[in-house]
């Protein structure tokens, strides 16, 4: 299985997960030549792609779904509500209905070889979803966007061998920013993004054995710093009650301006 985080953040997200036969796109945020330029980089056409996953409809997530499916008229998989999204926000587009296929919250879907099972995130948005991806009995999940996390959540995500898990913003930061105190309250909402600390305790729960990896992502250019991000992820798996420290695996920053390497796992 492969992973590659191809840009994280608040101006845009697009990752990428595939095997050796199938190749599929989370969210489509940011435009269709870097979109491009980023597969080509590891050995892909994006011709290849055989389905977009949308988790919600707001522009950081669907900025280049237009021109892909315009020229590739690849199938684009998400929920009746984000669907009624993308057609709201991209009046300029005119979609072929044949091209959207519904999805729902823990109800799996078979692309070739690839199960995407979506769950239910608290986010301000129409109907938004997280993506478990499974394949040949390996397990990944893109998890941002969400205000706040259950034990729902939590049981949604255990046995993860690839995480990438929001960590949005600094709370002090994001405070005394420049942002008005309406968007403050918004993000710091349960229906906005998690902060660091919020992300490292969730990051916590999820921990096993076999985790692989794990990305934080989604981080606020604003509000945030990598090197933030990560050394409070880190204090707070090491501070939680799990056995295991913030340097018993591998944790990356994923970038929203450039690709981190791809995850064969």
């Amino acid at each position: 299985m492969r992973f590659q985080s191809i840009a994280s953040g608040s101006s845009g997200n697009c990752i990428y997960v595939g095997s050796d036969s199938t190749h599929i796109l989370v969210d489509v945020g940011i435009s269709g030549k870097r979109t491009e330029l980023a597969l080509n980089n590891i050995g892909l056409k994006t011709s290849e792609i055989d389905a977009i996953f949308i988790t919600h409809e707001h522009s950081d997530h669907i900025a280049g779904l237009g021109v892909l499916t315009k020229k590739y008229n690849i199938p684009i998989y998400a929920s009746e509500g984000t669907i009624k999204g993308i057609k709201n926000s991209c009046r300029n587009v005119s979609f072929d209905d044949s091209i959207f296929h519904v999805i729902k919250a823990d109800e799996k879907v078979t692309v070739k070889d690839i199960t995407v099972n979506p769950l239910k995130i608290s986010h301000d948005a129409l109907e938004p979803l997280a993506m478990r991806v499974y394949c040949e009995g390996k397990k990944c999940a893109v998890v941002t966007d969400l205000g706040t996390y259950d034990d729902y959540t939590i049981g949604s995500l255990l046995g993860m061998d690839v995480i990438l898990c929001e960590a949005n913003h600094d709370i002090r930061m994001l405070e005394t920013g420049p942002y008005p105190y309406p968007l403050k309250r918004r993000i710091l909402g349960n229906k906005g993004h998690l902060s660091n600390e919020s992300g490292g305790r969730l990051i916590s729960e999820l921990l096993n054995d076999n985790v692989k990896h794990i990305y934080l992502g989604h981080l606020s250019k604003e509000n945030n710093m990598p090197e933030l991000a990560y050394e409070t992820v880190r204090l707070e798996i090491t501070a939680s009650d799990t056995k295991y420290d913030g340097n018993d695996f591998p944790i990356t920053v994923a970038r929203r301006d450039i690709p981190c390497e791809l995850l064969e796992f």
